[in-house]
């Protein structure tokens, strides 16, 4: 099982959430890579680099975890067979000039974690997708950097890993 991180468009690979979230992985002896997408502003070939990286390792289970257009990427990608997770943090679902607009993930274990305060990307798109796909929702204090609520982000965080770990083994 490996997490591979996706940073949002003006973010970094290792940014404030990314580093705290990686640091509760390496405690559980997660492998897990944050991929640098600074090179492209483009969501849809940031998509694609992901979705490579997933399938050239078929044999190994993915969690990938994004935060706002690492969100979009990581659900984009979270369509290949080998993704067993999905953690998404104020994720930039049904932007226009998105590529996907219509999302088909297959893990069963999806958390949204998105903050009332998003001046960004509204928590009501967040809503629609949970609503649709009957996953889970955390709505919780915060703007879209959620830099106020890590204490909340790291504790969803755990407990998104123990649901996959009861899943893995189940």
């Amino acid at each position: 099982m490996k997490i591979l991180f996706s940073h949002g468009k003006e973010s970094g690979p290792w940014g404030t959430k990314i580093s705290h979230l990686a640091q509760i992985a390496r405690a559980q002896d997660i492998a897990l890579d944050s991929i640098d997408y600074t090179d492209s502003m483009d969501p849809d070939v940031r998509a694609a680099r992901l979705v490579e990286l997933v399938q050239a390792e078929p044999n190994e289970n993915f969690i990938l975890v994004g935060s706002s257009m690492g969100g979009y990427v990581s659900m984009v990608a979270g369509e290949q067979p080998n993704v067993i997770g999905l953690f998404l943090m104020a994720p930039a679902l049904y932007i226009p000039g998105y590529a996907m607009q219509y999302y088909a993930p297959t893990p069963k274990c999806i958390h949204i974690v998105h903050g009332w305060q998003d001046e960004i990307i509204p928590h009501e798109l967040s809503v629609r997708f949970a609503r649709r796909h009957e996953c889970s929702l955390h709505l919780i204090e915060g703007n879209h950097r959620l830099d106020s609520s890590m204490g909340d982000l790291g504790r969803l965080f755990k407990l998104f890993l123990a649901e996959i770990w009861d899943e893995v083994v189940a």
